[in-house]
C-alpha cells in the first residue's frame, strides 16, 4: 500500500509556464498565477484542502515543495522513502492515507483485492480441509477438493461484495450529512480495496500455525475493519461517528449474506461446517 518520492507521483506537478513566467526567479514564479484556471487535483495531507501542485520546479533539479493555506507542506511524504510511507499506513495516520489516495496514482487495487481474497479462501478451504480428515488418494476426492477451493473463492467474493455494499448503502443515505458535495464512491472503493491489504497476513498466520493462530486471525481481522475505517474518514472527510456507522452497517449486511449461507448449507445437507466457527 506503500509507495514514496516522487516516482509514485501523478504526471504533471510541476508548472513550466510558472518557470517561464518568473525567468528562473523564484519569487516571480510563486507570485505567477498561470495555474489558476487549473483543477485542483491534490490534497493537503495535513488539512485535506485541495491543492494544485505537490511541488514547484525551478529548473537546474531544484524543487520546493508546495506549502498549502494551513503553512504545512501539501506533502511531506513526497520526499519520504516508501517503507516510511507503509510504516504510517499501517499505523493508520491520516496524513499517510490521504498521500496514497490523493497524491499518488496507484492502478494496484484491483489485484490487490483478487490476492487478497485468494488468502481469505485459502483459509477458509484449509480450515474446511482440516475438519474433513481424509485421507483418501483417489484423484476424485483431490478433485473434490480442489472445486471446495474455488467455492471459498466465490463465497469470500459475495461477502465482501456485501460488506461494501451494506458502506455504500448507509452512506447514500446518509450522503445530505456526509458531505456539502457528491462523495466521490469509485475512490471509496478504490481506498476500500486498497485498505484490506491486511488481509495479506493470513497466509503467515495459517503458515506458522500455533496456539494463538485464532487470536492472530481475529486481530486481522479488526487491523482491516481498523483499515477501513479510516480510508471511509479520510477520502469522505467524514466524522470518526459516521465511517464507524458504515463499517457497522458493512458488518450488518456481511452477516446476513453468512446467514444465508448458513441457512443453504442446511437445506443441502452439506457436513460443511466451516461457517459455524469462521472469522472472516
Amino acid at each position: 500500500m506503500g509507495t514514496g518520492g516522487r516516482s509514485g507521483l501523478r504526471p504533471g506537478k510541476g508548472n513550466p509556464e510558472g518557470v517561464a513566467a518568473g525567468k528562473g526567479n523564484a519569487e516571480g514564479v510563486a507570485a505567477a498565477p498561470t495555474a489558476a484556471s487549473a483543477p485542483c487535483q491534490y490534497r493537503c495531507i495535513e488539512c485535506n484542502q485541495e491543492a494544485k501542485e505537490l511541488y514547484r520546479d525551478y529548473n537546474h533539479g531544484v524543487l520546493k515543495i508546495t506549502i498549502c493555506s494551513c503553512q504545512k507542506p501539501v506533502d511531506k511524504y513526497i520526499e519520504y522513502d516508501p517503507v516510511i510511507i507503509l510504516i504510517n499506513a499501517i499505523l493508520c495516520k491520516a496524513q499517510a492515507y490521504r498521500h496514497i489516495l490523493f497524491n499518488t496514482k496507484i492502478n494496484m487495487h484491483g489485484k490487490l483485492c483478487i490476492f487478497c481474497l485468494l488468502c481469505e479462501a485459502y483459509l477458509r478451504w484449509w480450515q474446511l480441509q482440516d475438519s474433513n480428515q481424509n485421507t483418501d488418494p483417489n484423484d476424485f476426492i483431490r478433485y473434490a477438493k480442489e472445486w471446495d477451493f474455488y467455492r471459498m473463492f466465490a463465497i469470500a467474493s459475495l461477502e465482501q461484495t456485501a460488506f461494501f455494499i451494506g458502506i455504500f448503502t448507509f452512506l447514500w443515505i446518509e450522503r445530505p450529512m456526509t458531505a456539502k458535495k457528491k462523495p466521490n464512491f469509485t475512490l471509496l472503493l478504490k481506498a476500500l480495496l486498497l485498505s484490506s491489504y491486511g488481509k495479506l497476513l493470513l497466509i503467515p498466520a495459517v503458515i506458522w500455525e500455533h496456539d494463538y493462530t485464532p487470536l492472530c486471525l481475529r486481530l486481522i481481522k479488526v487491523f482491516v475493519l481498523t483499515s477501513n475505517f479510516q480510508a471511509i474518514r479520510v477520502t469522505l472527510n467524514i466524522s470518526r461517528k459516521l465511517s464507524f456507522l458504515a463499517i457497522l452497517g458493512g458488518l450488518l449486511m456481511e452477516s446476513t449474506m453468512v446467514y444465508l449461507f448458513q441457512r443453504m448449507e442446511w437445506d443441502m445437507g452439506s457436513d460443511c461446517a466451516i461457517y459455524k466457527s469462521q472469522d472472516f
